[in-house]
Formats: structure tokens, sequence, C-alpha cells
């Protein structure tokens, strides 16, 4: 088909138009692209190009973060920030019209997102703005807020660096730690306090049970300290063997590494301070109920709240420190010394748990400055058994004031930490790389807190149950061990232990009456010593004399108080066998006599305490109060001895006639000694203080002897 000439001329013109338009277009988009400025260049920038402000205080100092809005900035080309900051005081001054004097720091590049402002005033508030360069020119802190875009106010509160202030509130916290850790205890205690003596007591037949029994005692008081006082208080009143004891002390020490699992799952993993508060209002109220054992619990709620307060305080009081601190290279540079190191440690760790009296508290403060990265996990380590050690001083001080039985007891518990540790700083090296390896396998890093922490805690754990799987094995050693380096001193020493009475009542019930019986004449004996010492306080001797026999009277008045307790509880056993008629006069009249004898004990203690006030208020007798008190003591050693005598002798056969003579001398002279009083008084006595002081001295002398004539009723069946 052929085309007219005319279509071929439009169409090679059409086509030369199209060629030539295309070629001014690509003209134009190359002359465009060569003259091209960002649009942004066009727009100033602004306080939107900060997305966030915001700053933390830090020792003396403050950190202050920002993020910027990048795709502007970037559009832009380099930028820097600059930092100007002032106390909230002095801006406020500005703010009035006055003058106040702004700091700023160096230009910052604008790629970074932090700063950290140094040498701020500790505990002062500041005020901080973030501000960027309006152009690419760095600006000088001479310029001030010129060509400045700033951000929003921010407001930061340096914290106060370490220096005494930081000190004591660390010790505050550490205190409210351990106040909180006491509470605790001592409501956990009261609440099963019975129960549990009655447990360390009973379960404690062979050494396997005794470490139950103390791991058990432990964990639910949550001190070992408490289980361990109360064992040698055991042992003292003859309740508990050295050899029973010494699996008691064992359990508990396995018992107290709960601490340090509850200290870190909770107090470092969950924030417990938070909900404190909502512990302490549900303990609150139970201190108002009537129901038993509501203040005991409300007690141990409000203490376990206390103790975590206490912790989340010490947290935030321990400095943090960095890996170049003088104080972190110390333990650094110490710690890959052979041997040296480990026992220098162990000695900083018994150290800190002999200073705060608390081994629970010492893990917690070291638990603490792994976290803070002030001491490595090896430290650590070796801290941990130096408070084992520590811990036992708590035993040590209890068994002071008991007799060798209660010392050896102690030193039982000494020596099992002692050599516990001795051998453990033989393989320390491999028993910490096997318990971080338990931890966390091949991936385990000392240098994690969380990891070192688990490790530590597992430490504590391992070594004391492994030293108690070794050393039961070697209790009669240890006995021996410190029944030697315990020596008696002889009658005096013994007196306080339950010579008679064992800890089990025997099947024969008759035999069992009469160790009862020898008990109690020992009771009898031991409570009538007490008028010497009153005698002694009454004719005035010095002041080391008169502060000894002070405290042998708070001293007998607490061992008379052990004897009725224990002869009770001995006596309510052989109740619940089968009993003659006989039988069961002779148990209740034991029961009333040694009833009788505790409250002789009290009396005379009460005594003690008018004398004590009358030292301390400079108050003074007459040479005739002074001899008439004499005489009324004279009065009641004549009726201790005839009441020692038939305590000794057959209940049956006893000469109660005598008795009741004694007594009406007693009650005469009183009666005599009263009617003077009163006629002194009625003419006017100069020293009214002294004689009220003496009239209770010889009335409290009469209801001794009162006590003495129930106890020779009592055996003769007269009550």
């Amino acid at each position: 088909m052929r085309f007219p000439f005319r279509y071929s001329i439009f169409s090679l013109l059409l086509f030369l138009g199209l060629t030539l338009q295309l070629s001014a277009t690509q003209t134009q988009d190359s002359t465009a692209t060569e003259n091209y400025v960002p649009v942004n260049t066009q727009k100033p920038l602004d306080k939107s190009v900060f997305k966030s402000v915001d700053g933390s205080g830090v020792a003396e100092g403050a950190e202050i973060n920002w993020v910027l809005d990048y795709n502007e900035v970037a559009a832009v080309g380099d930028r820097y920030v600059i930092i100007k900051y002032n106390t909230e005081i002095g801006a406020k001054r500005e703010e009035s019209g006055l003058s106040s004097d702004w700091k700023y720091t160096e230009p910052i590049s604008a790629k970074e997102i932090s700063y950290a402002v140094e040498d701020l005033i500790g505990n002062e508030k500041y005020v901080f703005y973030v501000g960027m360069s309006s152009t690419e020119q760095m600006p000088s802190i001479e310029s001030g807020d010129k060509g400045m875009i700033w951000s929003k106010k921010i407001k930061v509160q340096a914290d106060r660096g370490w220096g005494l202030m930081k000190f004591l509130i660390l010790i505050g916290a550490l205190g409210l730690f351990i106040f909180g850790m006491k509470v605790m205890s001592d409501g956990l205690q009261r609440a099963s306090g019975e129960r549990l003596r009655k447990m360390l007591g009973s379960l404690t037949s062979n050494r396997v049970k005794g470490v139950f029994t103390g791991f058990f005692s432990t964990a639910i008081v949550q001190s070992s300290s408490v289980t361990t006082v109360m064992t040698v208080s055991l042992v003292n009143a003859g309740l508990l063997t050295l050899r029973q004891s010494a699996g008691v002390m064992m359990g508990a020490n396995i018992g107290t590494t709960i601490t340090a699992w509850l200290v870190l799952l909770l107090g470092f993993k969950v924030s417990i301070a938070s909900y404190a508060l909502v512990l302490i209002a549900l303990g609150a109220p139970l201190m108002f109920m009537n129901f038993s054992k509501a203040k005991e619990i409300s007690s141990a709620v409000i203490g376990f709240a206390i103790l975590f307060i206490g912790l989340e305080f010490l947290k935030d009081s321990v400095p943090t420190l960095d890996n170049d601190s003088a104080i972190v290279q110390f333990f650094v540079n110490y710690k890959d010394i052979p041997v040296i190191s480990n026992i220098m440690f162990v000695l900083l760790g018994a150290l800190v748990t002999i200073v705060i009296q608390s081994s629970s508290a010492a893990m917690a403060l070291t638990l603490t400055m792994v976290s803070k990265g002030i001491i490595p996990y090896e430290v650590a380590c070796a801290m941990i058994l130096g408070e084992n050690i520590g811990t036992t001083i708590t035993a040590e001080i209890a068994s002071a004031v008991g007799n060798v039985h209660a010392k050896r007891s102690a030193r039982i518990h000494s020596l099992f930490n002692i050599i516990g540790v001795t051998w453990m700083l033989l393989v320390f090296p491999w028993f910490t790389s096997m318990v971080g390896y338990i931890i966390g396998g091949d991936s385990f890093d000392a240098e994690n807190y969380e990891m070192a922490n688990s490790g530590i805690a597992l430490f504590h754990t391992m070594f004391n149950a492994c030293n108690v799987f070794i050393m039961i094995w070697f209790v009669p050693t240890l006995v021996r061990l410190a029944e030697r380096t315990v020596k008696s001193k002889g009658d005096s020493d013994e007196e306080f232990k339950l010579n008679y009475i064992g800890g089990s009542v025997i099947s024969y019930t008759g035999l069992g009456l009469l160790e009862a019986k020898q008990e109690i004449a020992r009771f009898g004996d031991i409570t009538s010593r007490m008028v010497k010492f009153v005698r002694v306080l009454l004719n005035e001797p010095g002041k080391k004399e008169n502060a000894k026999m002070l405290k042998k009277l708070g001293k007998y008045e607490e061992i008379t108080d052990r004897f009725e307790i224990e002869i009770a509880q001995f006596l309510e056993k052989v109740a619940k066998s089968e009993l003659t008629d006989e039988n069961s006069m002779e148990v209740r009249s034991m029961l009333s006599i040694i009833n009788d004898l505790e409250r002789i004990g009290d009396i005379f203690y009460q005594m003690s305490k008018s004398m004590e006030r009358k030292r301390d208020d400079n108050i003074y007798f007459d040479p005739k109060q002074r001899a008439n008190l004499n005489e009324m003591l004279n009065l009641l050693d004549a009726a201790f001895k005839l009441m020692n005598e038939n305590l000794n002798a057959d209940y049956k056969k006893i000469n109660l006639e005598k008795a009741k003579s004694i007594e009406k001398d007693i009650n005469t002279y009183r009666n005599e000694l009263r009617r003077k009083y009163h006629d002194r008084i009625a003419k006017g006595d100069e020293n009214i203080q002294g004689s009220m002081i003496y009239n209770d001295l010889f009335s409290q002398c009469e209801k001794v002897g009162d006590h003495i004539m129930n106890v020779n009723e009592a055996m003769a069946g007269e009550i």
C-alpha cells in the first residue's frame, strides 16, 4: 500500500520536533543538577531538633543525655553541642532580674549522645540546657548564648561525693539492714521460740539429726546467731551434750546460707523496697490484734520489709567505682598473690563480721560491693570464708557468762569453722573455678555481677555443706579439742549445769524422781548463796566489789529461772507416764518447791536493784538500820540452812516444827522493824529516802522467809 507524499513530510517534521524537545529537556536537567540546593537550607533549625533531653546525678557531677533529629542535622552538615548549667538558686536569681553566672562546657560534636559534667557540688540541684550551634562554625565559650539553639530546661541533683557524710550514710544503711534482720529474727523466734527450743532439745539424739535440727532452726528464724546462742544456753543448762551441740552448730552454718540466696534473689533481682510499705501496711494492723502470736508475726513481716529497705539504701550508698580507681586496683593487684592474698581477704571478711556483728549483713555488703564492681569474684569468696569465722564471735560472747560446757560448745563452733576455712584455702582456686563452671559453664564471666553474685551464694552454700559432710565424722575429735582448749575452773564453773537430769526421761519413773530431787537440792543450795551477795552489798564494799556482786545477783537470778524451767519440763514429762498416788504427790511437791525457789531468786534480784539505786543516788543507811538488816539476813541464813538440810533428806522425815519456829522469828523481827520504822517516820525522819529503801529490804527479807517456809511445807506434803 502506498502512502501519500504529504504524510511522509509530516512524519519527518514530527520526528525532528521530538528530537529537539528531548535534547532541550536533557540540557535543562543537567543545568538543574549542577545548581541543586537542599531544601532544608531554606528552613532554619529550632528547638524541635532536640527530640529528648534528660540527665541523672552522679558523684559530684551529672550525666546529660540527648537525642537529636538526625535527619535535619545530617542534612545541614557538621554541628556542635554545648551545655550550659547553673545552680537552681542561680537560675532563679537570673529569672528575678539579678546577675547570675552560667557555666559552659567545651564544644561537643553533635554526633555524641551524652556528656559528663564534673566538679559540681554534691547534693546541690542544678539547671541544665543543651544547645546546638545554628551554623557549622564551632561555638566558643566566650560567645555564650550567641548563635545557639537551646533545648528545654532540665533539672538534676548532683549526688554527694564519697566522704565522711557518704560513709555515715553507708553505716546507717547497714544499721537499718541489721535492725530489720534483728526485728524479723526476734519476731520469728518469739512466734516459734518454745517449739524451736523443744526441737533443739529433743531432735538431737545423734549428730545427723543435730545437723538437720540446726539447719531448720536457722532457716526458721533466719539467724545462725540465734541458733548458736540458744544451743550454748541449752548446753549451759545441761539439756544438750557437747556432741549434740556440735551437730546443731554445723546445721546452723548451712542454714545461714539461705540468707544469701534471699538477698540475691529478692534484694538484687526484685525491688522489694518498692513493696516494703505494702508489707508494713499488712504487718502493722497485726500489732493491735489480740489473737495469739499476732505481734510476733507483725514483727517478722515489718522486720522483713525494713531489712530490704536497708538493703536498697545499702546498694545506693556503696560508691560506684571504675576499674581505674585506687581501691579496685588494690583488690585486683593483691588477689593474684598465691595463698597470702586469700588469707588477707579471709581476715578482712572476719573483721567486717566481727565489727557489724552479723554474718548476714556482711554477706549483703559483700554482694553489694561485687555488684558495684568494687571487689572481684575471687576476693568476695575469700571474704565469705572470713565471715564464717567472724560469726563465731557471737557464740563465744554468749558463752562468756556460761559454764565450762557452754564455753566448750562455743569453742566447737569456732574450731569447726576455722578448720573448714583452712582446708578450703588449700583448694580455693579449684573450688571457685568449679562453682563458676556450675553457674555458667565455659561462659562463666566473673565480671558479670549477676553471675558473680550467684557464684558467691553457691560458693557459700557448697563450702558449708562440704565442711559439714567432712567434719561430721570428726565430732568426737572436736569435742576432745574443745575440752583441752577450755579448761574447767572447778566446781564453781560446773555448778550451773544440770548434773542429774538428762536430756530425756528414763523409763524407771522412781529413779527419774530421785534425779529431780537431787537437782532440786542443788537448786536450793545455789539460791541460798544469794544471801551472801546481798550482805556484801549491804555493807557498802568498794565500787569494784559492788559491781561484781550486782553482776552475780543478776546472773544467779537468770540461773534460778533456768533451773525452774528445765526441772519443770522434766517433771511434766514424768507426769505423763503412769504414776502411783505417791509419785503424783512428789511431782506436785517438786513443782511447788521450784516455783518458790525461783521466786526467792527474783526477790533477791529486786533487793540488789534497790541497793543499786541507793548507791547511784548517794542514799545512806545509818548504822542501826544496817545492823538490823544484817540481823534479818542472819535469820534467813538459818532458815536456808535448815531448808537445804531438808531438801537433801527424805521428804517424809523433815523437821517442819523447827522450820516453823524460824519462820515465826523472822515474822516477829519484821513486825518489830516495821513498828520502829513507822515511829521514825511519824517523828520526821531526815533520811526519808534511805528509810523507804530500808523498809523495802526488811519486808522483802520476810517474803523470802515465807517462800522458804513454803518449800518446807511442800516437802512435807502440805500444799
